[in-house]
């Protein structure tokens, strides 16, 4: 294993190559643009392919029919490029197609500004096209954790025939910190029977989204219900720190995930039991996380970059069984540890001294 300092776009990119991804789709925008300038130093160098389409529509077509051709295949951008290609996924979870999306959240709405926001969880993680899908989403907090998801990424866009969004942000993205570049294990048999990567002496094969009658279209439907059903069963994944004894709760992910452990600490050096809930997997949410805690917690935050989005999610993994606020930043401004310890003392009052 090795250990080396890099960018967090670019161990993106350097997580792709070493997951067996050839071929990436794209179009620049900041602040993710440095996946794709890296893919394109790095990847040909491995046998693969980059191409930069002519905007972000072109780029995940692109990616469609890569996928299906059984090619592990990833695409990249920021907040307004995954809105244009909302189409093509809605499309790609419909064909079932296996596809890594790497979404750099800026903050919006519009153009916005380049710095960190989480405005994207709700179409990120409800279905940000038409129609009753979903994508496995996964939300990194630091440099590792992006490597390792992106390895993660790939393994699952494999395993359930789905795309699976990475969603990063223009912090995580930007900073440099050490990563341990771990050498994967040798990546699964897979079944591609269903790939059309060449079609002499066998049965024709089509990968299409378009159900013929309405019939097939609500057979299709409740195939992919069932798949998404048991992907909430099995994949739901988060950190829980310090939340043994607490009595208060805060939940974040990403950026604002690792603001909030250092609040925690910090809060426990003032005599507060204050605990985390850090969603790993963004959709499935994991409500199994809030199971053992129902009983005991007096009162949760969610701490977000948006007008509050996550906090819904929250709200309904604890059945409203206890009062659930809100602290936010937004336009691209991060909290402060002291922010959100005086959030709490001015929400609940008896925390005692801050």
């Amino acid at each position: 294993m090795e250990r080396i300092l890099m960018k967090g776009n670019e161990i993106i990119g350097e997580a792709a190559i070493r997951s067996g991804c050839r071929l990436f789709f794209g179009y620049p925008i900041t602040p993710s643009t440095e996946v794709v300038e890296y893919l394109s130093k790095h990847l040909p160098q491995q046998g693969g392919t980059v191409l930069q389409a002519e905007d972000e529509i072109a780029a995940i077509s692109m990616c469609y029919g890569a996928a299906a051709t059984g090619s592990r295949v990833m695409t990249a951008s920021s907040s307004p490029g995954i809105s244009l290609k909302q189409e093509g996924i809605s499309y790609s979870a419909a064909a079932e197609l296996p596809i890594v999306i790497v979404n750099v959240n800026r903050c919006g709405p519009g153009l916005g500004g380049l710095g960190p926001a989480q405005s994207d969880y709700f179409q990120s993680t409800k279905g940000g096209g038409h129609g009753d899908y979903r994508l496995i989403v996964l939300g990194p907090s630091n440099a590792q954790e992006l490597y390792d998801f992106t390895m993660e990424a790939f393994d699952l866009a494999d395993k359930y025939r789905n795309p699976v969004l990475i969603l990063s942000d223009g912090f995580l993205g930007q900073t440099m910190e050490p990563i341990i570049l771990k050498d994967r294990p040798k990546m699964p048999e897979l079944d591609r029977s269903w790939t059309v990567g060449g079609c002499k002496g066998r049965e024709k094969r089509i990968v299409a989204s378009y159900s013929l009658t309405n019939e097939i279209g609500e057979m299709n439907n409740q195939r992919w219900e069932a798949k998404y059903k048991n992907i909430e069963e099995r994949e739901q994944r988060w950190e829980a720190f310090y939340t043994e004894d607490a009595e208060y709760l805060l939940v974040s992910y990403g950026t604002t995930g690792r603001i909030c452990k250092s609040t925690v600490l910090n809060a426990r050096k003032k005599g507060i039991k204050l605990g985390l809930i850090r969603p790993i997997t963004l959709w499935p949410f994991p409500n199994n996380a809030f199971l053992p805690l129902i009983d005991k917690i007096k009162g949760i935050v969610t701490v977000e970059l948006n007008t509050g989005q996550m906090i819904e999610d929250v709200k309904l993994a604890v059945a409203c069984k206890m009062p659930v606020h809100l602290y936010r930043r937004q336009g691209g401004m991060l909290p402060t540890e002291h922010e959100i310890l005086d959030y709490l003392q001015d929400t609940f009052g008896e925390l005692g001294e801050v």
